[in-house]
């Protein structure tokens, strides 16, 4: 019996347009899905890198205006991998056609695209996915299910920092550093990561914003074309937080883009009464637990190796031992959106735009609060 097709279009062909390409090939290969995601139209600006980029991935069409993309009729799934500022207008135009979408973290540049994404999502009741991959992170998403079983009790402290070091002083004046194409620079590109990261691991939801600091440390950075000059940076380069949950807990969030000698360090630890977790990407097949009840004679961090069949996404790779890597988080993604598409739940929850939205509302929460010293309420941020 022939497997239904899943058409993709997917906008966009560097960074995310290969983490993309490379999941939609991966899993319909590693996982049993209802329908088989299929590589139909891949578009971009530059024609002739897109040509080459089309032949690589095995992309069956290929253009440079996404518009023809959404009105082919044979394309189901539009997959959103371009820069923040063409979030809106690209999703908005797909489920006015009648398509699913899937798009790059943050859903938008600004919390006003964001807003009008959501409610056009609701609207017009199309499926709507975001790529927050790391959930789909098999050491991550172990520590989400422990958080639901009970295994940490009362949560009382969230400690998130995502540090990069790339973004230093002879960094190009790329797109992530200009507000008009990215909205926010290590806020939208990292934090956005870690704060999703916290709400998915325990379940919970930021009130408050109680104090936050917004810092750009490279005013003007070298040309993209023309090194020997330079232009204005205008976004952060780096932010940090802190919060409260609704249950009561409280939070701490750093990210940054100058933190030398950091390659991708995503880490988090969440504490409660019964015990904790651990979580750095740069190990990101181990998950650190302490296990508060057991008796004080053995108690002790352990290092669980989260690659065996019992574990999410696990079983779906390699034997036992055999690590994953940073590409997996999207195969693992795209896998659970066929998923979902087809009624079926997913490993754990996917955000799609309402979810993605309550991540930016924080993230602009972060952002008053950093530029009027002051706390800020979720509620007065809608």
């Amino acid at each position: 019996m022939t497997t239904p097709s899943l058409n993709i279009a997917l906008f966009g062909s560097k960074f995310m347009g290969k983490a993309h390409s490379n999941a939609w090939l991966q899993a319909g290969h590693f996982f049993d899905l209802p329908q088989r995601p299929v590589l139909h139209t891949i578009a971009a600006r530059d024609a002739d890198y897109l040509e080459r980029f089309a032949q690589r991935w095995g992309w069956a069409n290929q253009t440079t205006d996404w518009r023809t993309a959404i009105s082919n009729p044979a394309v189901d799934l539009v997959d959103i991998g371009t820069p923040n500022h063409l979030h809106r207008q690209q999703a908005l135009a797909a489920m006015e056609a009648g398509l699913a979408v899937a798009c790059e973290k943050p859903l938008a540049g600004t919390l006003e695209d964001a807003r009008e994404m959501k409610v056009a999502a609701r609207r017009t009741k199309a499926p709507t996915f975001v790529w927050f991959n790391y959930r789909r992170a098999p050491a991550l998403a172990l520590a989400h299910q422990l958080v639901a079983e009970g295994r940490l009790g009362r949560i009382y402290h969230v400690r998130a920092a995502y540090l990069q070091g790339w973004g230093g002083p002879d960094t190009p004046l790329n797109w992530r550093f200009r507000k008009a194409t990215a909205g926010s620079g290590a806020l939208g590109d990292l934090m956005a990561h870690i704060v999703d990261m916290a709400r998915f691991v325990t379940g919970d939801e930021i009130t408050e914003v109680t104090g936050a600091i917004e810092e750009r440390f490279i005013k003007q950075r070298p040309l993209e074309d023309d090194t020997k000059k330079k232009g204005r940076s205008s976004v952060d380069d780096a932010v940090l937080f802190l919060a409260r949950f609704r249950s009561g807990s409280i939070a701490s969030f750093e990210s940054t883009r100058l933190a030398t000698g950091v390659k991708n360090s995503n880490r988090s630890e969440v504490h409660g009464e019964l015990g904790a977790v651990r979580f750095n990407f740069e190990r990101m097949n181990e998950l650190e637990f302490f296990d508060g009840t057991e008796s004080p004679r053995l108690q002790g961090w352990r290092t669980i190796q989260v690659m065996h069949e019992t574990h999410p996404y696990a079983g779906r790779w390699w034997p036992d031992g055999h690590w994953l890597g940073y590409e997996h988080t999207f195969a693992n993604q795209a896998a659970d959106i066929v998923v979902a598409l087809n009624a079926v739940k997913p490993v754990v929850p996917i955000p799609d735009f309402a979810d993605a939205f309550i991540t930016q509302r924080v993230m602009e929460a972060a952002v008053i609060s950093a530029r009027e010293r002051t706390p800020v309420k979720l509620t007065e941020v809608t």
